[in-house]
């Protein structure tokens, strides 16, 4: 019984996440499921973003819309960049202009997401 409800509450967590506006909030997950197709790409295993990693681009885009949510965006892209070491620099600041989805901030693991206006 302990299991059902904990599943239901997951569930329900699950919903209430996906039902937040874009606007309301940015948050880690949602920037790195919207970049993880991107990964091939920025570690210079692919030579082009593949297809679904420009759709991200455009959905992070989509998702970006306050000053916070850019900054929060930015945080996040620059936490997980320090995480994978095989990162190159250039592949990720390129990104937004080989999926021709440039982007109100930039994306770079150097940057300080605390300058975006």
């Amino acid at each position: 019984m302990m299991k059902k409800v904990a599943i239901c509450v997951v569930v329900v967590l699950a919903m209430i996440q996906l039902m937040v506006k874009p606007s309301q909030a940015v948050n880690c997950v949602q920037v790195d499921l919207s970049l993880k197709q991107c990964v091939p790409y920025i570690t210079g295993t692919a030579a082009e973003p593949a297809s679904a990693c420009c759709d991200g681009i455009k959905q992070l885009k989509g998702q970006v819309v306050t000053t916070t949510d850019k900054r929060d965006a930015c945080n996040c892209v620059k936490k997980a960049a320090s995480l994978m070491p095989n990162v190159k620099g250039d592949a990720v600041s390129a990104l937004p202009g080989k999926c021709g989805t440039p982007l109100s901030f930039p994306i770079s693991k150097d940057f300080d997401c605390n300058s975006i206006p």
